[in-house]
C-alpha cells in the first residue's frame, strides 16, 4: 500500500490550528459527531463571536464541515480531509474531549438546537 504525502503547506497550516487550545477543544468535542456553535458557547465558556472565529478558521482550511438545519449550523470534522490522518493522531493523544458535552447532558444544560 502506497503511502499519501500531504503537501508539506498544509500541513503545517493545520498543525498550526489545531496548536491552539481552543480549537483543539473544538476538534475533540467534534471528534464523535457534530455540534452547534450554542454547545461549543456553553463548554468552552466564550462568546459566540469568539467561538465563530475559531470556527471559521476551521472551517476555511476544510478541517471542519458545516451543515444547516434551519436557523442553526452544525459542524463536524471533516474526516475526508488530507491532513485528517495527523488530526486522528493528535486526538488519540489529548485526553476526550466528549466528556465535556456529556457532563453538561447530565447537568441538563446541552442545547438543543434543533
Amino acid at each position: 500500500m502506497e503511502k499519501t504525502m500531504i503537501d508539506i503547506d498544509t500541513a503545517a497550516q493545520s498543525l498550526k490550528l489545531l496548536g491552539d487550545k481552543t480549537r483543539l477543544t473544538i476538534i475533540g468535542l467534534i471528534s464523535e459527531g457534530e455540534c452547534c456553535v450554542c454547545e461549543f458557547v456553553e463548554v468552552l465558556q466564550m462568546s459566540q463571536p469568539s467561538v465563530s472565529q475559531h470556527l471559521r478558521k476551521l472551517r476555511d482550511a476544510g478541517l471542519v464541515k458545516e451543515k444547516r438545519k434551519g436557523q442553526w449550523i452544525f459542524y463536524s470534522l471533516n474526516k475526508d480531509h488530507e491532513t485528517y490522518p495527523i488530526t486522528k493522531q493528535i486526538l488519540a493523544q489529548i485526553p476526550d474531549q466528549i466528556e465535556k458535552l456529556r457532563a453538561l447532558e447530565r447537568a441538563g444544560l446541552r442545547i438543543q438546537c434543533d
